[in-house]
C-alpha cells in the first residue's frame, strides 16, 4: 500500500471504469487485510484517509465485477472492523403505534 492519490485515482478510472473526481469514496484494502486506504474528491482537493487495525483484519466483501457499492452504515462497520454483511440486531419493534 505504497500508492498515493494520484495512483489509486488512476486505478479507479481505470480498472473501476470510475471517475475519481465525481466525490465517490473508494476503499482499497492492504494485501495483509489491516490496513485501508480512502480517496476522495471534495471539489478542492484531493483526500486521502488511512486506518491500520492494531488487531484483527478488516472483513472485506468478494465482489462479482471488480467493484461495489456499500451503504454508509456499511461503510462505517466496516472502518470500525465489524463483519458488516452479518450484523447482530439488538431489538426490533413487533408492531407499529
Amino acid at each position: 500500500m505504497r500508492r498515493g492519490f494520484n495512483t489509486l485515482a488512476a486505478q479507479a478510472e481505470k480498472v473501476l471504469a470510475e471517475d475519481p473526481f465525481s466525490g465517490h469514496l473508494f476503499v482499497y484494502r492492504g494485501r495483509r487485510g489491516d490496513l485501508l486506504k480512502i480517496i476522495w474528491w471534495d471539489s478542492q482537493g484531493a483526500c486521502l484517509f488511512s486506518k491500520r487495525l492494531e488487531r484483527g483484519r478488516f472483513v472485506w466483501p468478494s465482489p462479482a465485477h471488480g467493484k461495489m457499492s456499500v451503504t454508509p452504515a456499511q461503510l462505517a462497520m466496516l472502518l470500525e472492523g465489524i463483519d458488516w454483511r452479518m450484523p447482530q440486531r439488538t431489538w426490533r419493534p413487533l408492531k407499529a403505534g
